[in-house]
Order: structure tokens, then C-alpha cells, then sequence
């Protein structure tokens, strides 16, 4: 009796282990039902934004010369547009500080790297940090 049981563990944690490892491929496989209930499966089920269209941002001013979005309108390009959150960041930096598209882009950035301890510069912000020999 405790053979069988301890077989059957046995292979349950074999399973477990394999589906774990696999999980990558496997995620694409999950219902959107079930993957909306695990934490894990959220970032797999994509659906897309509305309103989030490449012709949508460029109309409202989210791009420039050195940021040109008209290539892909005019290219065809099938993917939505830009990330949603990263565009609300933007138009919010340019109408509260009325700054240009890409200078909201160079705020943005400029926060981001402070946020993770890197000065506008590219130099990491930490005195321990090696960053020459």
C-alpha cells in the first residue's frame, strides 16, 4: 500500500516539475478563463487596447522628426501602437510641464534611469559601483 501511494506522489511531483519547466510553451494553451484567474498566466492573455492605434497617437501629438510614427501608418504596420501606459506618462509630462514630444520623451527617460539609479548620463548612481579597471 505505501508503494503504490509513494509511486503515485512520485509521479505526481514528476508531472508537476515537467509542466512547471514547460510552462512557457504551455501558456498559450491555457483558456483566457483560467488564465485570467492566475496570477502567473496574466501578461500571456494579450488583448488589445482600443483606441491605442499608431494614426490615434500621432494625431495626438506623440510624434516628432526623430520619432516618426507616419512610417508606420503609411508603412502598414499591423502591430496597435505604442504602450498605453508610456503614452498617458507622455501627454501628461507635455501638458504639465509644455514641453515637446521629445522632450517629454527625454523627461520620461531621465526619470526612469533615476528611478533605477542611473544619472542622465548613463553613470550608475551607486559609489560602489565599478565602471572603469
Amino acid at each position: 500500500m505505501y508503494f503504490l501511494l509513494s509511486t503515485i506522489a512520485s509521479l505526481i511531483a514528476v508531472v508537476v516539475i515537467l509542466v512547471w519547466r514547460q510552462r512557457a510553451k504551455l501558456a498559450p494553451l491555457v483558456p483566457p478563463r483560467v488564465a485570467n484567474r492566475l496570477p502567473y498566466f496574466r501578461h500571456y492573455a494579450y488583448s488589445p487596447l482600443p483606441g491605442s492605434s499608431f494614426s490615434d497617437q500621432a494625431a495626438a501629438g506623440l510624434s516628432s522628426s526623430t520619432f516618426d510614427l507616419e512610417q508606420n501608418i503609411f508603412g502598414g504596420d499591423s502591430r496597435v501602437g505604442l504602450d498605453e501606459r508610456g503614452a498617458a506618462e507622455l501627454t501628461d509630462i507635455m501638458r504639465r510641464e509644455g514641453v515637446s514630444f521629445d522632450q517629454a520623451r527625454l523627461i520620461r527617460q531621465n526619470r526612469l534611469l533615476a528611478l533605477h539609479g542611473i544619472d542622465p548620463s548613463g553613470m550608475p548612481l551607486d559609489s560602489k559601483a565599478v565602471t572603469r579597471l
